[in-house]
C-alpha cells in the first residue's frame, strides 16, 4: 500500500524551525498527540505522518514533503482533505502547494467522470475553446432567463450556465427555471443541430442536493453547477460518483477566495482551483480571470489552467473556465494564454447586447475560430 504525500510551504526563520514545524504538522494531521506518547507499532509505523524531505525554497520559506497512510483516510474525500490540511490550516505561515495521491488513493479517488475528452464529445466540439454564457441577473423572471438561454444556444453557445446567485428564490424557483431553460436549450438545439448543454445551479438545503440534481437531469439539463465553498467538496464527490446521475459537473469559486488570497496561508491557486477540484470529480473549474475585477495575476491563472489540464495529475484532465473581464476584444489574448482546452465564461459583457445577445456569441465564436 503506497503512502500519499502533501507538500507544504513553511514560513520560518531557519531550517531548524522549519524542521520542527514539519514534524509538528505530521503529528497534527494524523495522531494529534505529543510525539513521546505515540503508541509503538502500527500507529507509529503506519498512521503517523512522516517528514520525507525538507529544504529551503527561498529566503524565509521552506518546502516540506510529508507522507501519510491511506489507512488514515479510508475512502472519504472529507477525511482526505482533513488529513491534507485539517487542524494545520488554522496555523499561520503554512500553505499547501502540492499533492501526490500515490497508487492506493489514486484507485479510490478517480477524478472527473467526463473530463475534457468526454465534454468535447458531448458538445460535438473536438477542438477549440468553448463558450459559456452566464444567464442572469438575479431577480429576472423564469421567462426572461429562458429567452436569454434560447438566444445563446441558438447562436452556438456550448454551455449555458446559471449565475451562481440563482438558487431557489421566488422570482425564478429552481424547478420552474430548470424546466423552462432546459426546454429552451433543447428547442434551440433542435433548430440548429447543435449540442448546447445547460448547467443549472444546484439549490436547496444539504439534504435536498440529490433530489434537485435528479430533477435537473429528468428535466433535460446537460450538467450541474455547484459551489463547493458552500456545499463542500464532498458534495461534488458524491454527485460525480452517483451511478444514476451521470452528468458533468462545473464548480463555482464563490466563498473560496480566503483559501488562496494570503501569501502565507491556505492553498496555492493551482491547488484550490485545479488539484482539489480534480480530486473531487469536477469536470469544469470556474475561477476569476486575469484582468477582471478580482485581481488574480496572469501567472496564477496559468498555474490553475496547468493544474486542470496536465496529464500527470488526478484522473482525467478537466476544463479550466476563466470568468470576469472576458470579452470578444480579449479573445485572441486569452486563447494565446490558455490554449484550446478552455471554457470562456461570458457574463456582463454579453448582456450588453440585450435582445441581440446572439450576436455577442457569434462574435466570440468568430474571434476564437480565427485564431
Amino acid at each position: 500500500m503506497s503512502r500519499f504525500t502533501v507538500t507544504y510551504r513553511i514560513f520560518a526563520s531557519n531550517i531548524e524551525e522549519a524542521k520542527q514545524r514539519a514534524e509538528n504538522i505530521a503529528l497534527e494531521q494524523t495522531v494529534e498527540i505529543p510525539r513521546d506518547i505515540v503508541p509503538k507499532g502500527y500507529i507509529e509505523d503506519e498512521i503517523l505522518g512522516k517528514v520525507e524531505e525538507i529544504g529551503q525554497e527561498s529566503e524565509g520559506t521552506f518546502k516540506a514533503i510529508i507522507s501519510y497512510s491511506p489507512d488514515s483516510v479510508g475512502d472519504e474525500l472529507a477525511q482526505l482533505n482533513n488529513v491534507i490540511f485539517g487542524n494545520s490550516s488554522i496555523q499561520t505561515g503554512l500553505k499547501v502547494i502540492d499533492l501526490d495521491l500515490g497508487e492506493t488513493l489514486a484507485s479510490r479517488f478517480k477524478g472527473p467522470r467526463f473530463g475534457i475528452k468526454g465534454l468535447r464529445q458531448k458538445l460535438g466540439r473536438p477542438t477549440g475553446g468553448m463558450i459559456s454564457p452566464v444567464i442572469k441577473p438575479q431577480g429576472s423572471s423564469v421567462e426572461d432567463l429562458a429567452t436569454i438561454a434560447y438566444l445563446c444556444a441558438l447562436a452556438g453557445a456550448d454551455i449555458i450556465k446559471d449565475d451562481h446567485g440563482l438558487t431557489n428564490q421566488h422570482m425564478a424557483p429552481f424547478k420552474q427555471r430548470v424546466e423552462a431553460i432546459s426546454a429552451a436549450v433543447a428547442k434551440a438545439n433542435a433548430e440548429t443541430g447543435g449540442n448546447a448543454l445547460y448547467f443549472p445551479n444546484i439549490a436547496g438545503h444539504v439534504g435536498e442536493i440529490d433530489a434537485f440534481a435528479k430533477f435537473a437531469k429528468e428535466a433535460g439539463a446537460g450538467g450541474l453547477l455547484i459551489m463547493p465553498g458552500h456545499f463542500g467538496f464532498a458534495a461534488i464527490d458524491h454527485l460525480a460518483r452517483a451511478p444514476d446521475l451521470d452528468l458533468p459537473i462545473m464548480a463555482h469559486p464563490a466563498f473560496l477566495g480566503p483559501y488562496v488570497l494570503s501569501e502565507q496561508l491556505g492553498f496555492t491557486h493551482a491547488m484550490m482551483f485545479g488539484t482539489l477540484q480534480r480530486l473531487a470529480g469536477t469536470d469544469i473549474s470556474v475561477f476569476p480571470n486575469v484582468g477582471g475585477r478580482f485581481g488574480f495575476t496572469k501567472e496564477q491563472c496559468q498555474s490553475i489552467a496547468k493544474a486542470c489540464t496536465e496529464d500527470d495529475s488526478i484522473g482525467q484532465t478537466m476544463l479550466p473556465s476563466p470568468g470576469g473581464g472576458m470579452s470578444v476584444e480579449r479573445a485572441a489574448d486569452m486563447a494565446g494564454m490558455y490554449g484550446d482546452d478552455v471554457v470562456y465564461l461570458l457574463g456582463g459583457s454579453l448582456l450588453r447586447y440585450q435582445d441581440k445577445i446572439g450576436e455577442g456569441i457569434r462574435d466570440m465564436r468568430t474571434a476564437l475560430d480565427a485564431i
